[in-house]
């Protein structure tokens, strides 16, 4: 029943966070999105902070079961594409993780320290699984840190484009991201040939 508890707790949290961010957002308002007292949330939360950060821990555990059955460095583009897909089936996660980014860029804490955290390990990981595969320089031309860093600049534009305008072909934001990360590594993107073949291709003038 705790554990049970504990996880209504923190959906609620990704709602109410998501919709009021960590300033205005109340322990009040989660508990009653949870159908709990204060008390009751205070019992498995002792404060909005760490209420907060475990909401993010859980929201990147959801997200890390979800790609589990993807094997790690098999296909990137294709993990970062189903990691954007999860996203846009769970609206609440990309626009919590919007709203803390929002909070730290303007000093907030604790978004602030989070944010800066998760970003440079984010970069670190990515770089050294692009390293393990390529090298320190891939098929594209890109340095693996360079590659690492224009990837979550991707990611993070991507989601903010679907977020402000959610239309119909939002659908289509997955395969941008896997094209768009093979041209980065200078694997086939899905469309095709490799990103240098494309390029080194005649142009036929009609």
């Amino acid at each position: 029943m705790g554990s049970a508890r504990r996880q209504a707790i923190l959906e609620a949290a990704l709602e109410v966070f998501a919709e009021r961010g960590f300033k205005s957002a109340s322990i009040d308002a989660v508990a009653e999105r949870a159908g709990l007292t204060r008390q009751g949330v205070l019992h498995y939360f002792p404060s909005k902070k760490r209420l907060l950060l475990e909401m993010l821990t859980f929201r990147e555990q959801l997200n890390r079961e979800h790609l589990a059955d993807h094997p790690a460095g098999e296909d990137l583009p294709a993990d970062f594409a189903a990691a954007v897909a999860f996203e846009q089936g769970h609206p609440s996660f990309a626009t919590v993780h919007s709203v803390v980014m929002a909070e730290a860029v303007t000093g907030q804490e604790p978004a602030r320290g989070y944010v800066g955290d998760r970003c440079r390990s984010l970069q670190a990981h990515l770089t050294a699984r692009l390293t393990e595969r390529y090298g320190e320089r891939l098929p594209s031309g890109l340095t693996a840190s360079a590659a690492a860093t224009a990837v979550l600049a991707l990611i993070e534009g991507v989601h903010q484009l679907w977020l402000v305008d959610p239309g119909p072909d939002t659908d289509r934001y997955p395969s941008v991201v896997r094209d768009a990360m093979a041209v980065l590594i200078g694997e086939e993107p899905e469309g095709g040939g490799k990103a240098d073949d494309r390029a080194q291709a005649p142009v036929v003038k009609g």
